[in-house]
């Protein structure tokens, strides 16, 4: 042990001594560990430990996948949830539904998402509350009314209350009525990212559904759960046949699985590239300690020669190379604590569980600590080999550099400058192809204007305007009143239509034909201002006009896919089609009488993207929103200026028409929404963090050739010195030097193309729109080789400036 110190001890004298290698060498793994540990923080959180709740290996999501491999999140009524809960492959399962509420008695009403559970919810996730209790069944017995009490939300407390630690006991107010706060859950505790969770009962009314999370026996797979809900769920949809697929089949999944779908391949493959970027700094200081080496050569030769055993002195640099690793691991840390909240901001913001705690905790602190050791192994093995092998009669000898200047050495440089040279390459013709995908994707074209336009949710209370006539007369009432707004160009309706990912994928039928069973368009209802106000032209026919619109007429408007697909012959106005699900669920959705009987085709709107930003525009149907009005409705606004600065003013034009009446919280102007798209966030994710790790990269690659090439000028300055004395020219010089590097660079040039080549099906894969071709890979080869030449520029020119007398007496 006290060897060992000793040995510590030194190496920081060591590094005391020589500040720019110190710094150099440490700045180069910071680089490379703080980067790994901040995207290893957001894999962790993401993939390894997302969730809170007891567990949740067990928990489970319903999902039914119909005959085209679409997937279908059902809900049950309460007494569907009941005989679920008698299977014996289910511990547990949570009825639950959402709303969105408001606080009274304040100036604006403030919009709360609630959400509601049945009351075992607390025993099936398992979390204690930060502030006095949890849902417990007590609060809902089933078959009475729940009681009045409310767990808030951690956020909400927050907001609401400013963390007011007495908030327990108090009372709350929405919609009138008035809720006894029993509890607070603590921060990670994000279920429905509701701001309170309220009691629910289980009706017995067959038109209410809920979602009905699940938690499966300890020892129970998906595939035997599957196997038990297959046939009770086939029951369900022969007595509810249209809230099923035609034909379908249960395959149930865990909590995480949509996450690890949309996200997993993304974050390892930035994880793969911070590894590589953590390589290329391992041999940039490999680089480092062979070139100091050589000025430490006769210490080791004095030190052979007292008796120090190779055993001995390879533990004494392998001590110093640890050394650098752990400080170079404490500034990563300090680097990965800010860079893990700028990966989180580009995250996208719902292909993430919300309860995952994304942060250098104690598991990625332990990752960086072992990952400190294994790269002062992996940097300071080989050096440490090749100079712990002092030739005494050599180094004894004051003018000669042979040990780290000798064939062996050159050719140890040279491949650490290759793979570097073919790391770099593969990097940054990844963060290309990653940069050119995403540019493409924000050109796309949407069918649509999105600039100036904000959308505003207005959510409708229970027992609020039941009937269609009063809550479109409702709707219609608030739209007029922001229309009129002197910032307003135009106001529409879209109850389900703001793009680029709107509508009900629903079956229709066209009259006359047959209906194949997965026969589907997305189903959107609107208001005639709808087309007008995201500048969707009309390609033929006309739109339905106001009084239509207001009394439910059995109209309606498809797009040109679906035009071309069903009649390419331009026939399609005058057709008629149906939709089966428009039909009234009262009293929750209410509808015009025969709302699902036949629909007269009356226009064709051009393409506008429905089914994101990548994939091909889906057929589209839009009807007037009255035809069927359900528990929510967007404004669309179209303003002179900046939306989201009239949105106060638009609150309080709604609460002009009903006091009570608050705006969704989360409103976004349309060009938001598609920043927010998954693939949108995912692509700019990737090029943005792709570039910087290329970036740095290239950074330690040029530094590594720099090395390299000063170390190769100062190993033959006495060469240099005798060639210029004999004759020889500047330019044969500088020649000799790039000629020292070319082989090396053009190795690792190669070795990159052919790597970049090879994993170009990964990127695709894995990147989603990222494209590889030869014109990025040529235009990156062409940057490299710019950026060797001028990295050997400098030590090059020094060479060639060498005085011939100087050059001779330099040992």
């Amino acid at each position: 042990m006290r060897s060992l110190v000793g040995d510590l001890v030194f190496s920081a004298r060591q590094m005391v001594r020589s500040p720019g290698f110190t710094a150099t060498a440490i700045l180069s793994l910071a680089l490379g560990i703080g980067a790994t540990t901040a995207v290893f923080s957001v894999v962790y959180g993401v993939l390894m430990n997302p969730y809170p709740y007891r567990d949740s290996d067990r928990m489970v999501h319903l999902v039914l996948k119909d005959k085209a491999g679409n997937e279908r999140w059902p809900g049950l009524t309460g007494p569907q949830i009941r005989l679920a809960r008698q299977l014996t492959g289910i511990e547990s399962i949570v009825g639950e539904d959402q709303g969105n509420l408001t606080t009274t008695d304040e100036d604006l009403p403030e919009d709360v998402s609630a959400e509601y559970m049945t009351a075992n919810a607390g025993t099936h996730f398992g979390v204690p509350a930060l502030l006095g209790r949890g849902l417990i069944p007590s609060d809902a017995p089933d078959g009475q009314d729940p009681q009045p009490v409310a767990v808030l939300g951690y956020k909400f407390w927050q907001r609401h209350y400013a963390a007011d630690p007495g908030v327990v006991g108090r009372t709350l107010r929405l919609v009138h009525k008035s809720y006894t706060i029993v509890g607070v859950m603590p921060a990670r505790y994000t279920w429905g990212d509701a701001d309170v969770y309220l009691p629910l009962k289980l009706a017995q009314d067959p038109a209410n559904t809920f979602a009905a999370p699940m938690k499966l026996r300890p020892g129970v797979s998906h595939q035997m759960v599957n196997a038990q809900l297959q046939p009770l769920l086939d029951q369900f949809a022969k007595e509810k046949p249209e809230r099923f697929p035609v034909k379908f089949k249960v395959a149930v999944k865990g909590l995480n699985d949509q996450f690890v779908e949309r996200l997993g391949h993304t974050l390892y493959l930035l994880l793969g590239a911070v590894a590589l970027l953590l390589v290329i700094g391992c041999a940039n200081v490999s680089i480092l300690l062979l070139a100091r080496g050589t000025k430490r050569q006769h210490e080791l030769a004095v030190r052979a020669a007292m008796g120090a055993g190779r055993a001995r002195i390879l533990r004494q640099l392998l001590t110093e190379s640890l050394a650098l690793a752990l400080a170079g691991a404490a500034l990563g840390v300090l680097i990965a604590y800010r860079t893990v909240d700028l990966i989180k901001s580009w995250l996208p913001e719902y292909s993430f569980p919300h309860e995952a705690a994304i942060q250098v905790n104690v598991p990625v602190l332990l990752f960086s600590v072992a990952l400190a050791i294994v790269t002062g192994v992996l940097f300071g093995f080989s050096p440490a080999i090749h100079l712990s092998r002092p030739e005494l009669a050599h180094m004894m000898q004051a003018a000669t550099r042979r040990v780290a200047g000798g064939g062996r050495g050159k050719r140890l440089h040279g491949a650490l400058v290759a793979a570097q040279v073919a790391l770099t390459l593969l990097l940054l013709t990844a963060a290309g192809a990653a940069i050119r995908g995403f540019v493409r994707l924000m050109h796309t074209n949407l069918g649509y204007d999105p600039h100036h336009t904000m959308s505003v949710g207005i959510p409708v209370h229970d027992n609020t305007h039941m009937s269609w006539e009063n809550r479109t007369q409702y709707f219609e009432q608030i739209r007029q009143r922001i229309a009129a707004m002197p910032e307003v160009l135009a106001a529409g309706i879209s109850s389900n239509a703001t793009p680029p990912e709107n509508g009900w994928n629903t079956r229709f039928e066209i009259l006359g034909k047959s209906v194949p069973e997965e026969q589907q368009a997305r189903t959107n209802f609107i208001s005639p201002e709808y087309l007008a106000v995201l500048h969707i032209p009309l390609v033929a026919g006309r739109v339905f006009d106001h009084a239509e619109t207001m009394r439910g007429a059995r109209l309606a408007l498809i797009n040109q896919t679906l035009a071309r697909q069903y009649w390419p012959n331009g026939d399609a106005l005058g057709q008629q089609i149906r939709v089966p699900r428009l039909k009234a669920e009262p009293p929750y959705s209410p509808a015009a009488p025969e709302s699902d009987n036949w629909l007269q085709i009356v226009g064709i709107v051009a393409d506008a993207r429905d089914d994101g930003l990548r994939k091909p525009v889906k057929p589209a149907i839009y009807v007037p929103y009255a035809m069927k009005v359900v528990m929510y409705t967007q404004i669309l606004v179209r303003t002179r200026g900046d939306p989201l600065a009239l949105l106060r003013a638009v609150r309080s034009e709604v609460h002009a028409v009903d006091s009570d009446q608050q705006v969704m919280g989360h409103v976004q102007n349309l060009e938001q929404w598609i920043t927010g798209q998954r693939e949108y966030a995912q692509e700019r994710l990737v090029a943005m963090l792709f570039t910087a790790f290329a970036g740095l990269a290239l950074a330690l690659s040029l530094l590594g050739l720099y090395s390299v090439v000063s170390y190769v000028v100062a190993q033959r300055t006495n060469e240099f010195g005798i060639r210029l004395a004999l004759g020889a020219g500047k330019t044969q010089v500088l020649g000799l030097v790039f000629a020292s590097t070319a082989a090396s660079v053009g190795g690792g040039l190669v070795a990159g193309t052919v790597l970049s080549m090879m994993l170009r099906s990964v990127l695709a894969k894995w990147a989603e729109g990222s494209t590889l071709d030869v014109a990025i890979v040529a235009g990156v080869v062409v940057l490299l080789i710019a950026a060797a030449s001028a990295a050997c520029w400098l030590p090059a020119r020094r060479a060639s400036a060498i005085d011939p007398m100087e050059a001779l007496r330099y040992e």
